[in-house]
């Protein structure tokens, strides 16, 4: 990946941070009109999101470690299509539900669109859960030190870290300073591809658990002396977040002091930056670090001064996030299948000529779950009705499809995502746009990622009038599809 060097002359290092800067806005001033969209916070039940997570499916963990980390973030999306976030703790964090519910209440009244806003939480019985905004376009770790396409422009290295800055302002002006474990995982972006901070970090893990899983090496001083965090520990933090974007390395507080009080910034530096920034641009972002960054907390900067040092270090302020990450932005068009094309135009008999000639291919392991129990009277009953109801499918007897299947489904011996589909199919044929839904989200609860139970949650939501998510769900079966096809 390496392409050369920038290289910081040491004559920059001699004078002392402090650099007259314009006067910029509070970003509270500019938060209004742009989060109308974000629902208030919410209390759901277990079932809700269960629902929406696909009974908590492996194939929907978005966090790092997967299942094995002791709180789980999964994607999830409600009845109303909003695609959300759910973390879920370990059952031993937070055995105070009270207080569990205050402090997500608090964090929920937060409304910013430099914030991963929480819309909601679950407290019943042993479960806590909080549930955030989704947000696809991963996290500034896999983008600064997993990156596959390109590494991150100079540009939006000096966009997150004012965006980040904001967000901090805005949570310190609403009196939530302190942000547990700050770090590159914390950062993730959104639809348009601008950063946002998670608002996880402004609750801890658990009632006594600690404030930071990172390694030592990246923690403050101050908190290994007392485990206490303060504000002044999440400038700390803010100021290695700062070394990450300026290297491309998660480097060591301590080891990045060293190389600069050495003028060995070229080994800092990240080497894919080669020509995107002038020597100004790197000393002021080094030295803004390493202020950051002083043992004595009362000597590091607050989240105010951080915007604004960083306003005026912008570039290319005109071009979008998207562009800049090298994403595709949420309104780019995905490639048109005949089924996706299908749903769009409400075309139900091309639907349903689809569905048809796909048969039960996607039904993962259901012949040999038939063929160990066979024998039983029950079973073939079963399989007589599931029979039945494929013919009356064939033949466009919709009625009399719904009536078989019901009856395979309500047999309980045996799940099948195709014939979710294929009930709700012949419930949007008989005019049930309704049901169509229930079924097609069924669908989607045993087969997550199966993009035929997304493009049915679409037509149903095009015939219940729901265009907006009718979209968002073709959109992700789109998705899905695409995914599909590209590892075949």
């Amino acid at each position: 990946m390496g392409c050369g060097c920038s290289k910081l002359s040491a004559c920059c290092w001699g004078s002392e941070y402090g650099a007259a800067v314009p006067e910029v806005q509070s970003v509270e001033n500019e938060e209004k009109g742009e989060i109308d969209n974000v629902p208030v916070f919410t209390e759901y039940s277990v079932e809700t999101l269960r629902i929406a997570t696909s009974g908590f499916a492996v194939e929907n963990i978005v966090s790092e470690h997967g299942e094995k980390a002791p709180n789980v973030v999964y994607k999830g999306k409600l009845e109303n299509q909003r695609s959300i976030a759910v973390k879920r703790f370990n059952r031993s964090a937070w055995p105070d539900a009270r207080q569990f519910l205050e402090e997500a209440r608090a964090v929920g009244l937060l409304r910013n669109h430099r914030l991963v806003n929480l819309l909601g939480c679950c407290c019943e019985g042993d479960e806590r859960l909080l549930v955030a905004e989704y947000m696809p376009n991963d996290t500034l770790a896999k983008h600064l030190f997993h990156w596959e396409t390109q590494p991150m422009k100079w540009a939006m290295r000096l966009r997150v870290a004012l965006y980040l800055a904001q967000a901090l302002e805005y949570c310190t002006n609403k009196g939530r300073a302190l942000y547990h474990d700050l770090n590159a995982y914390r950062i993730v972006f959104d639809d348009d591809g601008n950063p946002r901070l998670s608002c996880f970090g402004l609750m801890k893990n658990s009632r006594d658990g600690r404030s930071y899983s990172t390694n030592l090496a990246f923690t403050p001083p101050e908190y290994l002396r007392t485990g206490r965090v303060t504000p002044e520990s999440v400038m700390y933090s803010f100021g290695t977040l700062l070394l990450d974007l300026l290297s491309g390395k998660h480097i060591p507080p301590s080891h990045a002091l060293d190389l600069i009080r050495d003028r060995n910034i070229q080994t800092l530096t990240d080497s894919c930056l080669e020509g995107q920034f002038s020597i100004d641009d790197g000393t002021e972002l080094v030295r803004l670090a390493s202020r950051c960054l002083q043992y004595e907390p009362r000597e590091r900067p607050n989240p105010k001064s951080l915007v604004t040092a960083l306003v005026p270090l912008q570039k290319d302020t005109e071009v979008p996030s998207h562009v800049l990450m090298g994403i595709a932005h949420g309104g780019a068009a995905l490639p048109v299948s005949p089924l996706s094309e299908a749903c769009l135009r409400m075309d139900l008999t091309a639907i349903h000529e689809i569905l048809e000639k796909l048969g039960y291919k996607d039904d993962e392991g259901a012949a040999t779950e038939l063929s160990f129990q066979m024998w039983t009277n029950q079973m073939q009953e079963t399989l007589n009705s599931k029979k039945k109801g494929d013919v009356a499918f064939r033949h466009k007897d919709f009625r009399a499809a719904i009536e078989c299947y019901t009856l395979f489904i309500d047999g309980g011996t045996m799940v099948s995502p195709t014939v979710y589909a294929r009930r709700s199919m012949s419930y949007l044929m008989s005019d049930m746009p309704q049901e169509a839904l229930n079924d097609a989200l069924q669908a989607q609860v045993i087969s997550p990622v199966w993009h035929i139970a997304a493009y049915l949650q679409a037509a149903a939501l095009f015939a219940l009038g729901s265009k907006n998510e009718a979209q968002a769900a073709l959109r992700e079966g789109s998705i899905h599809e695409n995914k599909k096809n590209a590892n075949a």
